[in-house]
Protein backbone atom coordinates (compact mmCIF):
# COMPACT_ATOMS: atom_id res chain seq x y z
CA UNK A 1 0.00 0.00 0.00
CA UNK A 2 1.29 3.43 -0.55
CA UNK A 3 1.71 6.06 2.03
CA UNK A 4 -0.83 8.30 1.08
CA UNK A 5 -3.42 5.60 1.04
CA UNK A 6 -2.28 4.64 4.12
CA UNK A 7 -2.42 7.94 5.59
CA UNK A 8 -6.35 7.92 4.12
CA UNK A 9 -6.97 5.48 5.85
CA UNK A 10 -5.90 6.17 9.02
CA UNK A 11 -7.57 9.72 8.54
CA UNK A 12 -10.49 8.99 7.67
CA UNK A 13 -11.14 5.68 9.77
CA UNK A 14 -11.67 3.68 6.79
CA UNK A 15 -11.71 -0.61 7.72
CA UNK A 16 -11.74 -1.21 11.50
CA UNK A 17 -11.16 2.52 11.89
CA UNK A 18 -9.03 4.60 13.45
CA UNK A 19 -11.42 6.77 15.90
CA UNK A 20 -13.58 3.81 16.36
CA UNK A 21 -11.18 0.90 17.15
CA UNK A 22 -7.92 1.68 18.23
CA UNK A 23 -7.46 5.40 19.35
CA UNK A 24 -11.00 6.10 20.70
CA UNK A 25 -9.28 6.59 24.25
CA UNK A 26 -6.92 8.63 22.69
CA UNK A 27 -9.94 11.01 21.71
CA UNK A 28 -11.28 10.75 25.20
CA UNK A 29 -7.74 11.60 26.78
CA UNK A 30 -7.76 14.60 23.54
CA UNK A 31 -6.51 17.19 26.77
CA UNK A 32 -3.26 15.08 27.00
CA UNK A 33 -0.51 14.81 25.25
CA UNK A 34 0.07 11.60 23.55
CA UNK A 35 4.51 11.77 24.69
CA UNK A 36 6.01 8.88 22.53
CA UNK A 37 10.28 8.11 22.86
CA UNK A 38 11.19 6.25 20.04
CA UNK A 39 14.27 4.65 18.20
CA UNK A 40 16.09 7.57 16.16
CA UNK A 41 15.52 5.75 13.01
CA UNK A 42 11.83 5.86 12.90
CA UNK A 43 11.85 9.94 12.99
CA UNK A 44 10.32 10.10 9.18
CA UNK A 45 7.36 7.43 10.31
CA UNK A 46 6.58 8.99 13.61
CA UNK A 47 6.93 13.04 12.69
CA UNK A 48 5.43 12.57 8.91
CA UNK A 49 3.36 9.27 9.51
CA UNK A 50 1.79 8.85 12.40
CA UNK A 51 2.02 11.59 14.83
CA UNK A 52 0.17 13.86 12.28
CA UNK A 53 -2.36 11.69 11.25
CA UNK A 54 -3.31 10.73 14.83
CA UNK A 55 -3.51 14.58 15.42
CA UNK A 56 -5.53 14.72 12.14
CA UNK A 57 -8.01 12.27 13.42
CA UNK A 58 -8.14 12.51 17.62
CA UNK A 59 -6.77 16.06 18.07
CA UNK A 60 -4.56 14.59 20.05
CA UNK A 61 -1.26 16.58 20.77
CA UNK A 62 1.57 14.30 19.69
CA UNK A 63 4.45 14.61 21.48
CA UNK A 64 7.87 11.97 19.87
CA UNK A 65 11.28 12.15 20.98
CA UNK A 66 13.82 10.38 18.73
CA UNK A 67 17.30 9.38 19.73
CA UNK A 68 19.99 6.36 20.01
CA UNK A 69 17.61 3.45 21.31
CA UNK A 70 19.63 2.68 24.34
CA UNK A 71 20.29 6.17 25.47
CA UNK A 72 16.64 6.93 25.59
CA UNK A 73 16.30 3.33 27.51
CA UNK A 74 18.40 4.22 29.94
CA UNK A 75 17.14 8.13 30.70
CA UNK A 76 13.28 6.10 31.38
CA UNK A 77 14.84 3.42 33.24
CA UNK A 78 16.53 5.87 35.47
CA UNK A 79 13.49 8.29 35.39
CA UNK A 80 15.40 11.02 34.00
CA UNK A 81 12.47 11.31 31.41
CA UNK A 82 8.89 10.36 31.45
CA UNK A 83 6.88 8.67 27.92
CA UNK A 84 3.69 7.15 27.76
CA UNK A 85 5.36 4.47 25.05
CA UNK A 86 8.84 3.31 24.21
CA UNK A 87 9.25 2.00 21.07
CA UNK A 88 12.91 0.34 20.28
CA UNK A 89 15.18 -1.45 18.16
CA UNK A 90 15.82 -4.61 19.08
CA UNK A 91 15.74 -6.81 22.58
CA UNK A 92 18.62 -5.06 24.72
CA UNK A 93 17.01 -1.10 25.13
CA UNK A 94 13.57 -2.99 25.81
CA UNK A 95 15.00 -5.03 28.27
CA UNK A 96 16.66 -2.02 30.19
CA UNK A 97 13.24 -0.64 30.99
CA UNK A 98 11.58 -3.77 31.61
CA UNK A 99 14.11 -4.68 34.21
CA UNK A 100 13.48 -1.54 35.55
CA UNK A 101 10.26 -2.33 36.08
CA UNK A 102 8.50 0.37 33.47
CA UNK A 103 7.47 -1.96 30.98
CA UNK A 104 5.50 -4.97 30.87
CA UNK A 105 4.98 -7.74 27.44
CA UNK A 106 6.77 -5.60 24.49
CA UNK A 107 4.76 -6.29 21.26
CA UNK A 108 6.76 -7.22 17.61
CA UNK A 109 5.62 -4.30 15.61
CA UNK A 110 7.87 -4.23 12.27
CA UNK A 111 11.37 -5.39 11.27
CA UNK A 112 14.12 -4.06 9.36
CA UNK A 113 17.39 -5.57 7.53
CA UNK A 114 20.80 -3.15 7.35
CA UNK A 115 21.69 -1.39 4.59
CA UNK A 116 24.05 1.32 3.04
CA UNK A 117 23.25 4.11 2.14
CA UNK A 118 24.45 6.80 -0.12
CA UNK A 119 24.68 10.26 -1.16
CA UNK A 120 22.80 10.83 -5.02
CA UNK A 121 24.77 13.68 -5.36
CA UNK A 122 27.87 12.76 -4.03
CA UNK A 123 31.56 11.88 -5.53
CA UNK A 124 30.85 8.82 -5.13
CA UNK A 125 27.72 7.94 -6.17
CA UNK A 126 28.13 6.01 -10.10
CA UNK A 127 30.59 3.87 -8.03
CA UNK A 128 27.85 3.27 -5.47
CA UNK A 129 24.81 2.63 -8.14
CA UNK A 130 27.72 0.58 -9.66
CA UNK A 131 27.54 -1.59 -6.00
CA UNK A 132 23.95 -1.56 -6.14
CA UNK A 133 23.39 -3.03 -9.29
CA UNK A 134 25.81 -5.89 -8.68
CA UNK A 135 28.74 -4.74 -10.98
CA UNK A 136 31.25 -4.34 -7.93
CA UNK A 137 32.28 -5.03 -4.60
CA UNK A 138 30.11 -2.35 -2.26
CA UNK A 139 33.03 -3.21 0.40
CA UNK A 140 35.81 -1.83 -2.43
CA UNK A 141 34.26 1.92 -2.92
CA UNK A 142 33.89 1.96 0.58
CA UNK A 143 37.95 1.56 0.77
CA UNK A 144 38.08 4.42 -1.50
CA UNK A 145 40.60 7.51 -0.62
CA UNK A 146 38.62 10.34 1.23
CA UNK A 147 35.07 8.53 1.29
CA UNK A 148 33.42 10.06 4.28
CA UNK A 149 31.16 7.30 5.95
CA UNK A 150 28.43 7.83 8.56
CA UNK A 151 27.38 6.34 11.72
CA UNK A 152 26.24 5.98 15.25
CA UNK A 153 27.27 5.55 18.51
CA UNK A 154 27.44 1.77 19.29
CA UNK A 155 27.48 2.59 23.22
CA UNK A 156 24.25 4.63 22.90
CA UNK A 157 22.84 3.13 19.87
CA UNK A 158 21.64 -0.38 18.15
CA UNK A 159 22.37 0.93 14.89
CA UNK A 160 25.90 1.80 16.20
CA UNK A 161 26.27 -1.84 17.04
CA UNK A 162 24.55 -3.80 13.65
CA UNK A 163 26.68 -1.58 11.07
CA UNK A 164 29.85 -3.33 13.08
CA UNK A 165 28.72 -6.07 13.12
CA UNK A 166 27.62 -6.17 9.58
CA UNK A 167 31.06 -5.63 8.57
CA UNK A 168 32.41 -8.32 10.97
CA UNK A 169 30.01 -10.80 9.28
CA UNK A 170 31.32 -9.29 5.50
CA UNK A 171 34.50 -10.34 6.75
CA UNK A 172 34.30 -13.50 7.04
CA UNK A 173 31.17 -13.96 4.46
CA UNK A 174 33.23 -12.51 1.68
CA UNK A 175 36.80 -13.67 3.40
CA UNK A 176 38.41 -10.10 3.43
CA UNK A 177 40.44 -10.66 7.00
CA UNK A 178 40.64 -7.10 8.83
CA UNK A 179 37.96 -5.53 6.26
CA UNK A 180 35.72 -4.40 9.62
CA UNK A 181 38.79 -2.40 11.16
CA UNK A 182 39.38 -1.10 7.28
CA UNK A 183 36.33 0.80 6.98
CA UNK A 184 35.23 1.73 10.82
CA UNK A 185 38.32 1.95 12.46
CA UNK A 186 37.88 2.11 16.25
CA UNK A 187 34.54 0.78 16.79
CA UNK A 188 33.73 2.77 19.60
CA UNK A 189 36.07 5.51 19.30
CA UNK A 190 36.04 6.80 15.72
CA UNK A 191 34.61 9.85 16.15
CA UNK A 192 35.36 11.17 12.19
CA UNK A 193 32.48 8.62 11.50
CA UNK A 194 30.04 8.85 14.77
CA UNK A 195 26.79 11.46 14.55
CA UNK A 196 23.46 11.07 16.29
CA UNK A 197 21.07 8.83 15.67
CA UNK A 198 18.47 11.08 14.14
CA UNK A 199 20.82 13.55 12.49
CA UNK A 200 23.02 10.83 10.59
CA UNK A 201 20.74 10.52 7.34
CA UNK A 202 20.12 13.92 6.97
CA UNK A 203 24.03 14.87 7.21
CA UNK A 204 23.72 12.31 4.33
CA UNK A 205 21.16 14.03 2.29
CA UNK A 206 23.40 18.08 2.75
CA UNK A 207 26.35 16.01 1.29
CA UNK A 208 28.10 16.59 4.43
CA UNK A 209 28.86 12.54 4.58
CA UNK A 210 29.36 10.24 1.12
CA UNK A 211 27.72 6.90 2.67
CA UNK A 212 26.62 5.57 6.21
CA UNK A 213 24.56 2.76 7.59
CA UNK A 214 21.31 2.51 7.52
CA UNK A 215 18.12 -0.04 8.13
CA UNK A 216 16.35 -0.31 5.33
CA UNK A 217 12.76 0.89 6.75
CA UNK A 218 14.43 4.36 7.55
CA UNK A 219 16.56 4.50 4.19
CA UNK A 220 13.12 3.81 2.30
CA UNK A 221 11.26 6.90 4.25
CA UNK A 222 14.16 9.35 3.44
CA UNK A 223 13.79 8.27 0.08
CA UNK A 224 17.94 7.74 -0.28
CA UNK A 225 19.31 5.35 -2.69
CA UNK A 226 21.02 2.01 -0.99
CA UNK A 227 22.87 -0.90 -1.43
CA UNK A 228 21.41 -4.19 -0.13
CA UNK A 229 23.43 -7.00 1.35
CA UNK A 230 23.18 -10.38 1.66
CA UNK A 231 21.06 -12.21 4.53
CA UNK A 232 24.64 -13.23 5.67
CA UNK A 233 25.32 -9.71 6.61
CA UNK A 234 22.16 -7.74 7.12
CA UNK A 235 21.39 -9.11 10.11
CA UNK A 236 17.85 -9.89 8.78
CA UNK A 237 17.34 -13.82 9.40
CA UNK A 238 16.86 -15.23 13.17
CA UNK A 239 17.23 -18.43 11.21
CA UNK A 240 21.01 -17.41 10.79
CA UNK A 241 21.88 -16.55 14.50
CA UNK A 242 22.78 -20.02 15.85
CA UNK A 243 24.73 -21.11 12.91
CA UNK A 244 26.20 -17.52 11.67
CA UNK A 245 25.11 -14.02 13.59
CA UNK A 246 26.33 -15.80 16.55
CA UNK A 247 29.80 -16.37 15.60
CA UNK A 248 31.29 -12.49 15.71
CA UNK A 249 30.94 -10.32 19.25
CA UNK A 250 32.86 -7.19 19.85
CA UNK A 251 33.04 -4.87 22.76
CA UNK A 252 31.66 -1.40 24.41
CA UNK A 253 32.45 0.33 27.21
CA UNK A 254 30.31 -0.56 29.89
CA UNK A 255 28.45 1.55 32.40
CA UNK A 256 31.48 0.90 35.01
CA UNK A 257 34.35 1.39 32.49
CA UNK A 258 35.01 -1.87 31.72
CA UNK A 259 34.66 -3.33 28.59
CA UNK A 260 31.52 -5.48 28.11
CA UNK A 261 30.84 -7.81 24.73
CA UNK A 262 28.09 -7.50 22.97
CA UNK A 263 26.37 -10.05 20.43
CA UNK A 264 24.36 -9.53 17.71
CA UNK A 265 20.25 -9.39 18.20
CA UNK A 266 17.60 -9.35 16.02
CA UNK A 267 16.20 -6.38 13.93
CA UNK A 268 12.42 -6.14 15.16
CA UNK A 269 11.03 -2.94 16.80
CA UNK A 270 8.80 -3.61 19.78
CA UNK A 271 6.39 -1.50 21.58
CA UNK A 272 5.52 -1.13 25.08
CA UNK A 273 3.08 1.21 27.27
CA UNK A 274 5.48 2.55 30.18
CA UNK A 275 4.26 1.66 33.70
CA UNK A 276 4.36 5.78 34.31
CA UNK A 277 3.04 6.90 31.60
CA UNK A 278 1.15 10.40 31.86
CA UNK A 279 -1.61 9.19 29.58
CA UNK A 280 -1.76 5.37 30.57
CA UNK A 281 -4.92 4.95 28.22
CA UNK A 282 -3.45 6.81 25.22
CA UNK A 283 -0.29 4.83 25.77
CA UNK A 284 -2.12 1.58 25.42
CA UNK A 285 -4.29 2.56 21.91
CA UNK A 286 -1.18 3.61 20.04
CA UNK A 287 0.24 0.60 20.98
CA UNK A 288 -2.52 -1.83 19.59
CA UNK A 289 -2.76 1.06 16.42
CA UNK A 290 0.66 -0.07 15.73
CA UNK A 291 -0.09 -3.52 15.81
CA UNK A 292 -3.38 -2.66 13.71
CA UNK A 293 -3.70 -3.36 9.96
CA UNK A 294 -3.87 0.56 9.79
CA UNK A 295 -0.66 0.96 11.80
CA UNK A 296 1.29 -2.30 9.61
CA UNK A 297 0.09 -0.66 6.33
CA UNK A 298 1.31 2.88 7.39
CA UNK A 299 4.52 1.09 8.58
CA UNK A 300 4.95 -0.48 5.77
CA UNK A 301 4.42 2.13 3.27
CA UNK A 302 7.91 4.05 4.99
CA UNK A 303 9.77 1.17 3.99
CA UNK A 304 9.16 -1.61 7.40
CA UNK A 305 8.52 -5.48 7.26
CA UNK A 306 6.00 -7.18 8.98
CA UNK A 307 7.06 -7.93 12.52
CA UNK A 308 9.24 -11.58 13.38
CA UNK A 309 9.44 -13.08 16.67
CA UNK A 310 7.18 -13.19 19.52
CA UNK A 311 6.37 -10.70 22.67
CA UNK A 312 9.02 -9.93 24.79
CA UNK A 313 8.68 -10.95 27.98
CA UNK A 314 9.83 -9.40 31.19
CA UNK A 315 9.90 -12.45 33.11
CA UNK A 316 12.59 -13.44 30.31
CA UNK A 317 14.93 -10.81 31.06
CA UNK A 318 17.41 -11.15 33.32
Amino acid sequence: MHRRAALSLLGTGTGLGLAQACMAPLAQAAAQALQVAYAGSMGAVMDKGLGPAIERSDGVQFQGRGAGAFGLAHLLASRQIRADVFVSITPGPMQVVQRAGLAGPAQPIASTEMVIAYSPQGPHASAFADAAAGRRAWYEVLERPGMRFGRTDPATDPQGRNIVFAMLLAERYYRKPGLARRLLGDFTGNTTQIFSEPSLLSRLESGQIDASSGYLSSVISHKLPYIRLPAQVNLSDPGMAAKWYDTVHFSIPGPDGKPKRVSIEPLVFYAAALGNAPNPAGARAFVELLRSEQGQALLHSYGYSRPKGSVLEPSAVR
